[in-house]
């Protein structure tokens, strides 16, 4: 199954201490590299967040955001930083000392302080437990986004592979036309230039320029590549690599072709096949 290494897919977690935003994008990539961005009090869950990622993803630049925004009227106890509240009272006893008519300073106004109030301590446990429940989640959208993606492309790549298929069989139709007229040709260029011929010694080179024009075996693995492009295409494991190395081979014989080539025909479809090859490589950089 083709899987496209492009796609984006975000989740919500909320819960009555905060929510939990998780963002996932992927583009193509040689390998699989894995970059994120999450809070510090998530930094102990990151290498299981690497190693589940990694267990469904086989390739692709993948982006992991991760935001926290804490619910700061829950449910839990109001806490207060009471060291910290000590030291703004000395200090507004210092104050007090040098200013020419102090004023009073309230409890709510300390209240109002950064970190007077401290949030409640939350479970680090149940944090992880909900992020990494979030993740799979998050993944499973990524992953059917993938599929879906990958889907068409494996379309794309079967109709380019039936348009080789027709230019192959075209090809092979002809060949037999090809070289009687090639044969034809050649003779009547040495009849015109008045040139006495040894018989035998012409069947000889004709026999030989045959052979090394001869596109058969190019034909025949050209044929073979795409029946393994096909089938590659229904493998359920990654097939981005494999699918690469086929496009090298389908070239090298598409390039092989036009260098024997002795019709013009030939040589035409030398470029529809080297055409329609580009137009799959580049379909399958994206597939993982």
């Amino acid at each position: 199954m083709a899987r496209s290494m492009t796609a984006f897919a975000r989740q919500e977690a909320v819960k009555d201490w905060g929510v939990l935003t998780l963002e996932l994008r992927s583009v193509n990539h040689r390998y699989l590299d894995i970059s994120l961005r999450i809070p510090e009090e998530f930094r102990n869950v990151e290498p299981k967040l690497r190693e589940r990622i990694a267990e469904k993803l086989a390739r692709g630049k993948v982006d992991v955001g991760l935001r926290f925004t804490r619910n700061e009227s829950g449910n839990g106890d109001m806490l207060l930083d009471e060291a910290l509240v000590q030291q703004i009272a000395n200090a507004s006893r210092t104050i007090d000392h040098i200013l020419y008519n102090p004023g009073s300073v309230s409890s709510l106004e300390v209240l109002r302080w950064p970190g007077v109030i401290k949030p409640p301590k939350l479970d680090s446990n149940e944090l992880n437990t909900t992020v990494l429940e979030l993740l799979d989640a998050t993944l499973n959208d990524m992953l059917q986004g993938r599929e879906r993606e990958g889907e068409k492309l494996a379309e794309l790549i079967q109709k380019r592979c039936s348009a080789i298929g027709e230019v192959i069989k075209e090809v092979k139709k002809r060949l037999p036309e090809i070289m009687q007229l090639w044969r034809e040709k050649l003779l009547k260029r040495i009849q015109d230039a008045s040139v006495e011929v040894d018989e035998s010694r012409l069947e000889q080179e004709l026999v030989i320029i045959a052979q090394k024009t001869d596109v058969d075996e190019e034909l025949d693995r050209l044929e073979t590549h795409i029946t393994e492009v096909e089938r590659v295409l229904k493998n359920e494991k990654p097939i981005g690599r494999r699918l690469d190395f086929l496009m090298q081979e389908l070239n090298r014989e598409a390039n092989t072709l036009g260098s024997k080539s002795i019709d013009t025909e030939t040589t035409k479809a030398s470029v529809d096949l080297k055409v329609f090859i580009e137009q799959m490589r580049e379909q399958i950089q994206n597939i993982e």
